[in-house]
């Protein structure tokens, strides 16, 4: 991992884990005792997300300097990464001598059901969008898979000609289904897998799970509508 480390800080991609990465046993961590039988694996711990995160708020700080930014999360999946990462921001400009003014907007996209795409994405909450017009947006999304709905969402952000617009995924997908898109700042770079937990769900579920795991078949079969 420490290899694959090294050559992630090097061209962007994050935190790489293989595809061969077999994860860690559910018997080393605590997790909703609700969901045994549902995940196969734990592929990220919690406290390897917590680093990770405040390492991106230093990154992203470093590199857009001390200026006022729009937040904007991506809900559902994202609120929790979003809320860690802007506190993360907050602390580094408490300890600065510069005083950073963030607002915090919301964004619902909805893109999957079950475990596949829909192909068409849904937009829905968010003050007007107008309103980021001549501001320093930064996008938190929870995972880019193929980056269809990433690249839909920034053409219509850029209609309204923001000052500057950067993403931050915490997870970027492995996928042959990608057309390329990388945000700007990425948390880990995954195998294609159907992931969960961190507030990342399967049909409405996993939510309450702190760490990213694999779900199982037999999840999948159980929460599906």
């Amino acid at each position: 991992m420490a290899g694959k480390r090294e050559e992630a800080r090097d061209n962007g991609r994050g935190v790489v884990i293989s595809d061969d990465w077999p994860g860690y046993h559910l018997d080393l961590f605590t997790y909703p005792q609700h969901y045994c039988g549902d995940l196969n694996r734990v592929l990220i711990p919690h406290g390897v997300i917590v680093d990770r995160t405040e390492k991106l708020a230093k990154d992203i700080m470093n590199d857009i300097g001390f200026c006022d930014i729009v937040v904007l999360c991506v809900l559902k999946g994202s609120y929790k990464f979003c809320a860690d990462l802007v506190e993360n921001l907050k602390n580094i400009s408490r300890n600065s001598d510069t005083f950073v003014s963030m607002k915090v907007d919301f964004i619902r996209l909805k893109s999957y059901q079950n475990d596949q795409s829909m192909g068409d994405m849904q937009i829905s909450g968010g003050d007007d969008l107008s309103k980021l017009s001549g501001k320093n947006v930064l996008i938190v999304e929870d995972i880019v898979a193929t980056g269809r709905t990433m690249k839909s969402l920034l053409g219509k952000i850029e209609k309204y000609k923001p000052n500057m617009i950067k993403v931050v995924s915490l997870l970027v997908k492995r996928t042959p289904r990608s057309d390329g898109f990388r945000p700007d700042y990425t948390g880990f770079e995954i195998p294609d897998l159907f992931v969960v937990g961190y507030a990342l769900d399967y049909n409405e579920y996993f939510r309450d799970l702190n760490h990213i795991c694999v779900i199982s078949e037999q999840g999948k079969g159980k929460y599906r509508v």
